[in-house]
């Protein structure tokens, strides 16, 4: 078996394994650390497909900007209160449906099996990439509203790192 197949597996089983524990857990900072590990998973993939710009992206805007401001959300709501509630009443049966018919779905997809794609992977693959592209007009056209998002950015996360450290009664 070759090494890309094996680390294939791997980081599937990483997203899966994550994405299944995100929604599990019962603790709202556990299911967030779960979802680092499935964003991580889905980093790995991207990485095998070479596409290392996603993989870049993946890292450090998804898992250390926006999951790290989901953590300080979480820490700052009161979590007790909404823990006491009863939550997804009487939707068992309509999410058990909506497995199924996925089940259903994916089965039929597997039966089937891929569509012939080759000649317009081979399209893409060769085409010229817009990394370069993207950064020029980004760091000229729109240079100064990208300046101003990541002050904005920078405050929000000083801001919360403050409203945290306030002692509430």
């Amino acid at each position: 078996m070759p090494f890309d197949a094996i680390f294939f597996w791997l980081f599937a089983l990483i997203t899966l394994v994550g994405g299944l524990m995100t929604v599990v857990s019962r603790n709202a900072v556990h299911s967030a650390v779960w979802l680092i590990g499935s964003l991580l998973g889905t980093a790995g993939l991207f990485l095998l497909q070479k596409a290392e710009f996603l993989f870049a992206v993946q890292i450090i805007l998804y898992i250390g900007g926006i999951m790290l401001l989901f953590l300080f959300v979480i820490m700052l709501v009161n979590l007790s209160k909404q823990e006491k509630e009863q939550q997804f009443a009487g939707q068992k049966w309509l999410a058990i449906a909506i497995v199924a018919l996925v089940g259903v779905e994916f089965g039929l997809f597997m039966k089937r099996g891929l569509p012939d794609l080759p000649a317009q992977v081979e399209r893409v693959a060769h085409s010229e990439g817009n990394i370069e592209r993207l950064a020029d007009v980004l760091f000229t056209q729109y240079l100064v509203p990208f300046e101003a998002v990541s002050l904005l950015l920078l405050a929000a996360i000083v801001g919360s790192v403050l409203m945290a450290r306030i002692d509430r009664p």
